[in-house]
């Protein structure tokens, strides 16, 4: 379907162009958002959504092509005549100073005047108006770093309306939230496009798009490909749009057939730096063959967990095996130790534990194996057989671009997803601790880690999955627990769960539940 031309429009893109040297990240593109509407733009990682919002934000200049605002052309030669524009940016990974506050953090580089006492005054009042006007409140004289990443969010949205944002791009805006947090970014979304702010949101997950957007453009191989309604399309539609082919949704599996014990976890207890009990007593195991997912609000120790298990942070009671050798407080091994029992880890959070950035993609490819033989001479490093190995990978697990020698920053989040998965799975371990195995990561890649997640499972591998999707707990695992404030609450086989019961669990509202009949 076309977008309506009758209705007057926020933002028009021309036959936009751009290229990296022979890669050709947009294609032509055409785009009409009308105003005051909420619209979505969804691609695979890699499809040049992230290239376009740049372009608009003045980060990038097109090769070709005209912008349009409110019907008058857009000139953004740089991110600053976009903002004057009326263009604002919440990135995926926040632009904000870290020991400053949020009032701080809102007027930098928009001070109201050279007396920063004078400027601090009228950026508290307008901020005060603008939190009652869109439900956006936040603690004005806190530090960035002691908020969570939900409230640091909203201090994005703030400083670009501070700064007149009639158009306002998010790019991947719940990456980082609980699903509460998702709730009422939305609620926030929706008073903002009923106050006439224009919204477009860069995302892969459908579920929320369908959610939130009035009308959706889809983007695949950095060409625009539909423009659609959001009530007259559906997720499996838009999948199919974005891949270029039909998609599963939910990954196919058999009955697993669990054998020999893995992993047991015996009255584990961890206390962080600050003195918080952050798990307590936890017993469980994992068995070869199966996949137990650990589900839970975040924040309620699952990273503590991966974390402990791999060997990051030192248990501080009880203990856990991996096959016969036992881990305590006073016999710990670190996570080389724990690599050499063929245990396994993609941590939740890539870009911090996972992976070096500035590093060129071959070196990010054998982190924490770069002492094997197969890639050190003791003195050099085999180079010729690093890039190799990496390359096959990267063809293999369909690592776009597939160029050994490109930094792994320069990687879309989910490429880079995909470049630690293959890292770990072809190790061939025994045990997988996997932590957020999609977080980022587009649709079509989804699919394919999904069953490769399923391979490993049929091939003997004994598998901790935590997740924050409940979809993907469901679509994975053969059995569930779930994690409340440390502790686990409840443990279900998931073919006998459902949505509403997982979600009592997770409250900690089962028991509350079934008493009251």
């Amino acid at each position: 379907m076309s977008q309506d031309n009758n209705k007057p429009l926020a933002l028009e893109l021309k036959g936009i162009d751009k290229r990296f040297g022979t890669v050709h990240a947009n294609r032509g593109i055409d785009l009409q958002v009308e105003k005051g509407t909420i619209h979505g733009i969804v691609g695979e990682n890699g499809a040049g959504k992230s290239t376009l919002m740049s372009i608009i934000y003045g980060f990038y200049q097109a090769d070709a092509g005209e912008m349009f605002i409110d019907g008058q052309p857009l000139i953004a030669k740089d991110s600053k005549a976009a903002i004057d524009a009326g263009i604002g940016m919440v990135h995926q990974h926040f632009m904000l100073v870290h020991n400053f506050t949020v009032l701080e953090n809102v007027i930098l580089g928009a001070e109201s005047s050279p007396l920063l006492n004078r400027s601090m005054s009228d950026a508290r009042a307008t901020l005060k108006q603008l939190e009652k006007d869109y439900n956006l409140q936040v603690p004005l004289d806190t530090q960035i770093q002691d908020l969570p990443v939900g409230i640091q969010q909203r201090v994005e949205i703030l400083k670009a309306l501070y700064r007149g944002a009639k158009v306002l791009i998010l790019d991947e805006p719940t990456g980082v939230l609980t699903p509460q947090e998702t709730d009422h970014l939305f609620k926030i979304l929706a008073a903002l496009r009923d106050q006439g702010t224009t919204v477009i949101i860069i995302t892969h997950k459908l579920r929320e798009i369908l959610a939130v957007t009035d009308n959706v453009s889809v983007m695949r191989q950095g060409a625009m490909v539909a423009h659609l309604k959001t009530k007259e399309t559906s997720r499996e539609e838009l999948a199919e749009q974005m891949v270029g082919r039909k998609v599963l949704l939910r990954v196919k599996k058999g009955e697993s057939t669990p054998s020999q014990e893995r992993l047991r976890v015996e009255q584990l207890n961890y206390t962080d730096k600050h003195g918080v009990p952050r798990l307590k007593n936890l017993n469980f195991s994992v068995r070869a063959g199966e996949i137990v997912g650990i589900a839970g609000v975040s924040g309620n120790g699952q990273s503590e967990l991966l974390e402990v298990l791999a060997g990051m942070k030192a248990l501080t009671s009880g203990r856990f095996a991996f096959g016969d050798t036992w881990i305590t407080h006073e016999a710990p091994l670190n996570a080389e130790q724990i690599r050499h029992l063929k245990v396994a880890h993609v941590p939740e959070d890539r870009q911090a534990q996972g992976l070096v950035t500035a590093f060129p993609a071959s070196e990010a490819f054998i982190l924490g194996y770069h002492r094997d033989p197969q890639y050190n001479h003791k003195v050099l490093m085999k180079q010729k057989d690093i890039v190799a190995d990496c390359a096959k990978q990267m063809k293999k697990w369909d690592v776009r671009p597939p160029i050994p020698d490109l930094k792994t920053a320069n990687f879309s989040g989910g490429n880079q997803q995909k470049l630690v998965l293959a890292r770990e799975v072809e190790r061939d371990p025994d045990v997988m601790l996997i932590g957020q195995p999609t977080r980022g990561v587009d649709i079509g890649a989804i699919e394919f880690i999904h069953q490769e997640i399923i391979r490993l499972r049929d091939h003997g591998k004994a598998i901790l999955l935590v997740s924050v999707e409940l979809d993907e707990i469901f679509s994975l695992t053969d059995r569930i627990l779930v994690l409340f404030d440390g502790q686990i609450v409840a443990e279900v086989n998931t073919a006998d769960a459902d949505e509403r019961m997982l979600g009592l669990m997770m409250a900690n509202a089962h028991e509350e539940e079934v008493a009251h009949g």
